[in-house]
């Protein structure tokens, strides 16, 4: 068993050797917390506070309604084109407009509809609860059946009747990470569209739209990749499917001539179709700020990190934590967040909390630590696996 001494080493080592390291700089964050909840609510990159209140000052409050036709109704879409690399799609393919909830149901409904003889809807049986809701709901608008399947057993469940599957690429509770090459392929085989639900991948795990020939993808902004509490979502539509997207928010947003007021709709023939109705400028403009922290940042190595603060976590768990049982895998099938059972987990966190160590738990038992690599650090992370150590003592 290694000296807690070794390990403080071990970790100023792997900070210093760090390549991301300057990025924390970046973050408005408190050096006395421990911040472990990015992948429900990322840290506020510092320079957003500012480009908001411009935006309110300057633009809302100087050139008023003019802002509109100088650069915020086309928003939504050059959003969308700055997250569309991090998601390795092309341009044309991604609009950031409404929520998760909001474009899930918009995809789901447009997937039943491109093939409109197939009746059922697999849904990942592990799946973050929002979505299991919606595809309950789409079914029931739309008269299809949803199966649930556990997504490595969705090639063997898949059959001629499966218009569409939903995933989430990273499970929200173990932090395991499914393979969205080859589940996309099987699925594809059999004839049926793939959905996949990014919110605990984008930002985290190198993901690869195109290249795998994902059909639709949706993610939240403000986890990883630090858009503010309620910062819009967004939707990916595979360019070979866009004429045939036929969502159900028929909103003036989506309309091809939206100011021209007509009596009946006509979908915009690009990406812009995915949206709905007035988008929301003030967090729009917030996710604008904060992807600023991305520019410079390679995927390669922000995999690279999270994976090693993984690592770390588990060897400081097997050092520290007598007996611990972590339900995230311990290969490269994860995300970055590591989830520990516990059979207080919501007494033991909430003390965790109160010594600075800010995590989240999940029911009934399982504490989660997101790893965020562009400000998570080394030392952060031996503090949270010792300070877990002494609230299970």
């Amino acid at each position: 068993m290694a000296d807690v001494t070794d390990l403080v080493a071990e970790a100023a080592a792997l900070d210093a050797a760090d390549p991301l390291a300057h990025k924390r700089n970046e973050f408005d964050l408190d050096a006395s917390v421990a911040y472990f909840d990015g992948n429900s609510l990322g840290a506020p990159p510092k320079h957003v506070a500012e480009r908001v209140a411009a935006v309110v000052r300057e633009q809302w409050g100087g050139r008023l309604i003019r802002s509109w036709s100088e650069g915020w109704w086309e928003a939504p879409v050059r959003v969308g084109e700055r997250i569309a690399p991090l998601v390795g799609a092309a341009p044309g393919q991604l609009v950031v407009a409404d929520s998760t909830s909001v474009n899930l149901f918009k995809a789901l409904v447009a997937a039943t509809r491109i093939d409109p003889g197939r009746d059922e809807i697999l849904v990942d049986a592990d799946t973050f609860p929002t979505d299991g809701y919606i595809a309950d709901e789409v079914a029931r608008l739309t008269g299809h059946t949803v199966r649930r399947v556990v997504a490595e057993d969705m090639p063997d469940e898949v059959s001629e009747r499966t218009a569409v599957a939903l995933i989430n690429h990273v499970d929200y509770i173990s932090g395991r990470a499914h393979d969205m090459a080859a589940l996309t392929r099987a699925l594809h085989r059999a004839g049926a569209l793939v959905l996949w639900d990014l919110c605990h991948s984008v930002g985290a795990l190198p993901v690869e739209l195109d290249a795998t020939g994902v059909d639709l993808a949706v993610g939240c902004t403000y986890k990883f990749l630090n858009g503010g509490p309620g910062a819009p979502a967004f939707l990916y539509v595979a360019t070979k499917w866009l004429d045939r997207f036929e969502q159900p928010l028929a909103g003036w947003a989506g309309d091809r001539d939206p100011f021209a007021m007509r009596g009946t709709y006509e979908a915009h023939a690009g990406i812009a179709r995915g949206r709905a109705g007035t988008s929301d400028i003030l967090s729009l403009l917030a996710l604008d700020a904060a992807l600023d922290v991305w520019d410079d940042v390679d995927r390669g190595q922000l995999r690279k990190k999270g994976l090693a603060l993984g690592d770390f976590f588990f060897r400081c768990a097997d050092e520290l934590l007598d007996g611990a049982t972590i339900a995230t895998p311990r290969g490269a099938d994860r995300g970055h967040q590591i989830s520990v059972v516990d059979a207080d987990a919501a007494k033991t966190m909430a003390a965790l909390i109160e010594r600075g160590v800010i995590g989240d738990f999940r029911p009934p038992d399982v504490l989660r630590f997101g790893l965020a690599p562009l400000y998570t650090t080394y030392g952060e992370v031996l503090r949270a696996v010792t300070t877990l150590r002494d609230v299970r003592a």
